[in-house]
């Protein structure tokens, strides 16, 4: 039996159809069609050489940044300055704003009476955006400052899982350092808890804890890779602690972001911020910007020395409630001890300076005049 077919045309109806093919009409239809289709296709190139791309205005995303940037400043009638070296990926930029330049010509009076001394600082207030800055993006080498790049990377850890306050790491003979620190007093293989061994790295600026944390972190490259994905490409580390030589780099402006990103709480738990926060409050050196501040102020620092180059950064809390990032390097002939004064004095110029701000006015320039208040 043959198989059934489904039609919806009748047999009569197909036989017609048939019966009436041409060749020849069949031919002049797909001529028809033929032309059909070249007219389509030239009309349609007509209108792509008009409307092609290229003759379309792209505005990047970086073009949209700005003009949101800016259309929001016009609107606030405010002078914002977004800080110029933080990369795209960095969430957290310094929101400096307007630069307080008298407290900055105070430093550099400061500078220029000890030519034999060169000063590096960032100094922001963080309720109102007031700054200074002193060659803030100027590689110079970091000392013991860099121990606050780890200490962050290492709550970082510590927040996702990675390490645990209690676990027990090993002291390696390899780890062992000398200069600061007690640790390099206790036997190879003594164990030490990671919140003890950061805990020493920061408080009395412990080498030898420094580098067996650096160890676990994953090592120097790993670390540096860290550093520069929060946008501080200019803050590295090359040489185990104590880097006497001054090959670990940073700048004060890294380490100022480095600090705004922990009083943000950045990339950070509440528990993990506020543990750092009271490490670096714990700092027994106390001979730097601590030497400058207000009665009752509080200052969450790490320092750094390395015989050439002398520093401190931190956050300030002061007891009218104002907070704001500090951060002072001085380059100077080994050990001399107008290093200390100077940052001493920076600090002291600063700390003075947001507590009385100045009265700013625009003078005929544009420019902004502030007047120092000396009481």
């Amino acid at each position: 039996m043959a198989p059934r077919t489904f039609s919806l045309i009748k047999p009569a109806k197909i036989r017609q159809i048939k019966s009436s093919f041409s060749p020849f009409l069949f031919t002049i239809w797909l001529v028809r069609i033929g032309i059909l289709s070249a007219s389509l296709s030239a009309i349609a190139s007509s209108i792509l050489t008009t409307f092609k791309p290229t003759n379309i205005p792209l505005i990047s995303s970086a073009e949209v940044t700005k003009e949101t940037v800016k259309s929001e400043v016009l609107s606030q009638n405010k002078t914002v300055s977004l800080d110029p070296q933080a990369s795209n990926g960095d969430q957290k930029q310094l929101p400096l704003k307007q630069e307080l330049f008298p407290l900055r010509d105070q430093i550099l009076l400061l500078a220029k009476a000890s030519p034999k001394l060169k000063p590096y600082a960032l100094f922001l207030d963080l309720d109102n955006g007031n700054y200074v800055d002193i060659d803030s993006t100027k590689a110079i080498s970091a000392a013991s400052t860099i121990k606050t790049f780890v200490l962050y990377a290492f709550f970082q850890d510590v927040d996702s899982g990675k390490i645990r306050l209690d676990e027990n790491l090993t002291m390696d003979q390899a780890d062992i350092a000398g200069g600061s620190g007690d640790m390099q007093y206790q036997k190879p293989n003594t164990k030490f808890t990671a919140l003890e061994t950061a805990t020493k790295m920061i408080v009395i600026s412990d080498n030898t804890a420094t580098n067996m944390l650096i160890k676990r972190l994953g090592g120097q490259e790993v670390l540096n890779r860290r550093i520069n994905s929060w946008a501080m490409s200019s803050t590295y580390l090359k040489s185990p602690l104590p880097d006497l030589k001054g090959t670990n780099k940073t700048t004060a402006r890294d380490l100022a972001r480095l600090l705004y990103r922990i009083n943000e709480g950045d990339l950070l738990s509440i528990k993990s911020r506020d543990r750092i926060i009271k490490i670096l409050s714990e700092t027994k050196i106390r001979t730097l910007l601590p030497q400058g501040l207000a009665d009752n102020s509080e200052i969450a620092h790490k320092t750094g020395d390395i015989g050439t180059i002398l520093g401190d950064a931190g956050i300030v809390n002061m007891p009218n409630g104002k907070r704001y990032i500090a951060v002072a390097f001085v380059e100077r002939p080994y050990n001399d001890v107008a290093g200390k004064t100077m940052i001493q004095e920076i600090s002291k110029i600063m700390d003075q300076g947001f507590k009385n701000p100045p009265p700013a006015k625009t003078t005929a320039t544009g420019q902004l005049s502030v007047k120092i208040n000396k009481n």
